[in-house]
């Protein structure tokens, strides 16, 4: 751009172009002004209070605030109204006062909500999993496989399977992803279950997903398949059980296999080895009407996004870059989907997008 002075035409455009930036730029603090929120029990502070909490009244019951910095909460407040996670609203005996409530957004993150995100707010930001964003410009440039490999000297599943406390914060993340999704699943998309007799959980991690099947179709034996680290232990019910393996190698014989975001995960050779294992489970188990049931994103075409969808589709962009920084997986389009049930030697599928930022997909051999 020339060089420009103040009585030029496109000084606006310039300075429109400078706040964008700025905008993006420090667009971290939305997530770490929640993330703090979170650390501090805000949201359920509001909840217990039962109406609506003044400032003043925050402060004076946060458990663990530093008297010489309530001066601040209010600042903090004021970001996170205005990202939409708490709101404002009179209080009855005294409409010149305002106080913070919950929104529906707030709600998902109380601990006591069995739909909760905070597992997997915590994990995504993590210093561990961040460290992937602090190299991304290095890793390509070199040779790593991912930018978490350059920034962490392991694969994510690797040191998931080194540590612990980072495999427990991931499956607990995973665990709360699935309670939400589930509820859903079971409610709304019973239909994919008809008929069924067995179901393996490919990748099901402690089980969640396949523990509310179990519950919501009580004639169905269902099976979790995953690595010993993340399975051992684990108790199983009278249609539950759980399975040691890897899905790259093979998947237990039934008559439907599941997946829940397993195939974002992977690169496309990947995901195909996958879906052979899965077809040649449901091709041995000989059940008629057989098929693999993936819950995974749809990613929308770029000519489709308008006003009305561009949050949704922004969404599930930031999602196929942090498949990118963590693993060796992406987020696909219809097509591309398609190519990789072709490539597998299956005959057809349906997407229902009925999931939210996500489908569910059922494949048929």
């Amino acid at each position: 751009m020339d060089k420009v002075n103040a009585n030029e035409e496109h000084v606006p455009e310039l300075l429109q172009a400078h706040a964008h930036v700025w905008n993006h730029m420090f667009s971290f603090i939305r997530s770490m002004s929640l993330k703090c929120a979170i650390d501090l029990g805000i949201p359920e502070i509001i909840q217990n209070h039962g109406r609506p909490m003044t400032v003043t009244e925050l402060v004076a019951v946060l458990p663990t605030l530093n008297p010489t910095k309530a001066c601040h909460i209010h600042r903090l407040m004021r970001i996170l109204v205005h990202s939409g996670f708490f709101a404002y609203r009179k209080l009855d005996n005294d409409a010149q006062q305002v106080g913070y409530v919950l929104t529906n957004a707030s709600r998902l993150l109380l601990k006591n909500n069995p739909l909760s995100v905070t597992p997997f707010l915590k994990v995504v930001l993590d210093p561990i999993f961040l460290k992937s964003w602090q190299v991304l410009g290095i890793w390509f440039q070199n040779d790593d496989s991912t930018p978490f490999v350059t920034g962490n000297g392991k694969t994510m599943y690797g040191y998931c399977g080194h540590d612990p406390w980072v495999n427990n914060l991931f499956n607990e993340a995973m665990a709360s992803d699935a309670r939400l999704i589930t509820s859903v699943l079971v409610d709304k998309c019973k239909g994919a279950f008809e008929g069924l007799e067995s179901l393996v959980d490919v990748g099901g991690g402690t089980g969640t997903v396949a523990k509310a099947i179990a519950d919501a179709f009580p004639h169905l034996d269902c099976t979790v398949l995953d690595l010993p680290h993340v399975v051992d232990g684990l108790q199983g019910s009278n249609n539950l059980k759980y399975v040691e393996g890897n899905m790259f190698e093979a998947v237990p014989t039934a008559d439907a296999v599941i997946l829940k975001w397993i195939f974002h995960n992977w690169n496309d050779e990947e995901c195909v080895t996958i879906l052979k294992r899965c077809k040649a489970a449901i091709s041995e188990g000989g059940k008629v009407g057989g098929k693999v049931i993936i819950v995974d994103m749809v990613l929308m075409d770029e000519e489709k996004v308008n006003e009305e969808n561009s949050k949704t589709f922004e969404t599930q962009l930031f999602m196929d870059v942090q498949m990118m920084a963590l693993l060796t997986g992406r987020e696909r389009r219809e097509e591309e989907w398609d190519k990789l049930f072709c490539a597998a030697g299956f005959s057809d599928y349906k997407i229902s997008p009925i999931l939210g930022l996500r489908s569910l997909i059922e494949v048929y051999p």
